[in-house]
């Protein structure tokens, strides 16, 4: 397998985190955000993803986008533990808790939102920092919710998931932006304890081929 990512990237994180979960080996091949103007806009790119986007997965003859497509392929496809365990009931929790990382809060932070906002719209610093803001703490304030009720070690019961691997990749995005985490103590304990696990300790993005300083 090979897996085209950015170092930085939220959903190229959870990808890996996912990969080396289920003890997966594969190949990372960079593709980088800015360099050229952006790789992951340049033609050989976009055959493999036409929406210009990271992480795309090859696996033989099949191509895959979107990191959440990609992490429930694997568990269809491959043994091993469980992205999404438990019975019907618990994976729909756990897709709930995903989506609403990597599809609710990831879209309109990620860098092509960022780039619209400052050179479409103008925005200076300040504004660009009360949009994130804004919409990591909506966010966050409902998954501190859910964590109450649903939350021990991880953020559904008491196996790691696919939630798990969007919540590290989403804190991290928070990190490196300076949002305020106090008011969310459930969500920083567990993301404390993710953190510790060797296979997301290895998927840091820090830890990358391709990390920059």
């Amino acid at each position: 397998m090979e897996l085209y990512g950015y170092w930085r990237s939220s959903a190229s994180y959870r990808v890996r985190i996912g990969l080396n979960f289920k003890r997966l080996n594969y190949q990372y091949r960079p593709v980088h955000l800015l360099r050229d103007g952006g790789q992951q806009h340049q033609q050989a790119y976009r055959q493999l993803n036409p929406n210009g986007l990271v992480p795309t997965l090859v696996d033989g003859k099949t191509v895959i986008h979107q990191s959440l497509a990609i992490m429930e392929y694997l568990d269809e496809t491959y043994q091993g533990p469980l992205l999404l365990p438990g019975t019907a009931a618990d994976r729909a929790q756990i897709r709930a808790m995903s989506l609403d990382l990597a599809s609710e809060l990831q879209p309109l932070i990620n860098l092509r939102v960022q780039q619209y906002l400052s050179a479409t719209l103008a925005l200076d610093d300040e504004a660009k920092k009360a949009w994130l803001v804004h919409w990591f703490a909506r966010a966050f304030a409902s998954l501190e919710l859910q964590l109450r009720d649903h939350g021990s070690t991880y953020c559904y019961g008491k196996q790691f998931s696919m939630a798990d691997a969007c919540l590290v990749a989403q804190v991290y995005s928070a990190e490196r932006f300076a949002i305020d985490l106090t008011p969310y103590p459930r969500l920083q304990a567990i993301y404390a304890g993710l953190l510790e696990l060797p296979w997301v300790a290895a998927a840091h993005p820090n830890k990358q081929v391709d990390a920059e300083n």
